[in-house]
């Protein structure tokens, strides 16, 4: 259709698509959870079958749940910390920023490929952050941790993105932060082992050609790659707050998740402290 963007992406900068997807239904929704108008509005300017990734109105629900608590802890650590730096790793196509609406004195940085950017500066509008940058690369390379000044508290986002590493280069990406950075916190999901071993079973995963490697198992085993670094919440997907705006259907689904062996514990929404 005219006016559209198409898109061509595969593995796992394609499941970015998934995600932006599900926030858009979750905007359609009589009571959504998120609310991303944003995400609704860049659906439309995208030439993309979004049946593909498998996402529906049932299934958004559980990607709205993840963004806002990930939004939430962005928040609650910008109102302690009112002049850090946040630094949103495989940003994607998602308007975190907008949503979460920091204030002129905060430093706000969004990393992915140069790919991934430039697309991301052709459909979304830039945001009213004063401080604001893009930086078009891959996250593991640590090289682009240099540009940003390490003299404030550093909250560190990233959704859909740990489990795409190995896990030595999610390692150094944790060491990497901690060590740059006075202060600050790791915010961010991650898969189990069964996750990863079941990885077949997630359409959008399956259909991009994407492949899982790192699986977190017990988020305690992080805090020792860092002095200091300690784990205040661990989250599985059905502990998840505003499970109370979801159709009855989906915290039916959310209930047999958290009864069955395995997928109760598929994944956990991680925020560390350093």
């Amino acid at each position: 259709m005219g006016g559209q963007e198409k898109i061509s992406l595969h593995g796992a900068p394609e499941t970015m698509l998934a995600t932006l997807y599900g926030r858009a239904l979750d905007s359609r929704a009589r009571t959504p959870v998120l609310g991303d108008d944003e995400a609704a509005r860049t659906v439309q300017r995208i030439d993309y079958d979004f049946r593909r990734t498998g996402i529906t109105r049932s299934t958004a629900f559980g990607v709205a749940l993840r963004a806002k608590l990930l939004d939430d802890w962005t928040t609650e650590f910008l109102a302690a910390h009112p002049e850090a730096t946040v630094l949103h790793l495989a940003c994607g196509l998602d308007s975190r920023v907008r949503r979460v609406g920091p204030p002129p004195t905060v430093r706000w940085v969004d990393v992915d490929y140069p790919e991934v950017v430039e697309l991301r500066e052709r459909l979304l509008p830039p945001p009213p952050a004063a401080d604001y940058r893009v930086v078009g690369t891959s996250v593991t390379d640590a090289s682009w941790l240099e540009e940003v000044p390490a003299d404030r508290p550093t909250a560190a986002v990233f959704e859909g993105l740990s489990m795409y590493l190995h896990k030595d280069d999610g390692k150094r990406l944790v060491q990497h932060i901690t060590a740059r950075f006075p202060s600050g916190q790791l915010l961010f999901d991650g898969f189990s082992s069964f996750g990863i071993r079941h990885q077949r079973l997630i359409t959008p995963v399956r259909r991009a050609g994407a492949t899982l490697h790192w699986a977190i198992d017990d988020p305690a085993e992080l805090e020792n790659w860092h002095a200091g670094l300690h784990c205040l919440d661990a989250v599985r997907p059905a502990d998840m707050p505003g499970t109370e705006k979801l159709s009855t259907a989906a915290r039916l689904a959310l209930w047999a998740m958290a009864h069955t062996p395995g997928w109760r514990d598929v994944g956990c929404i991680l925020r560390y402290e350093y």
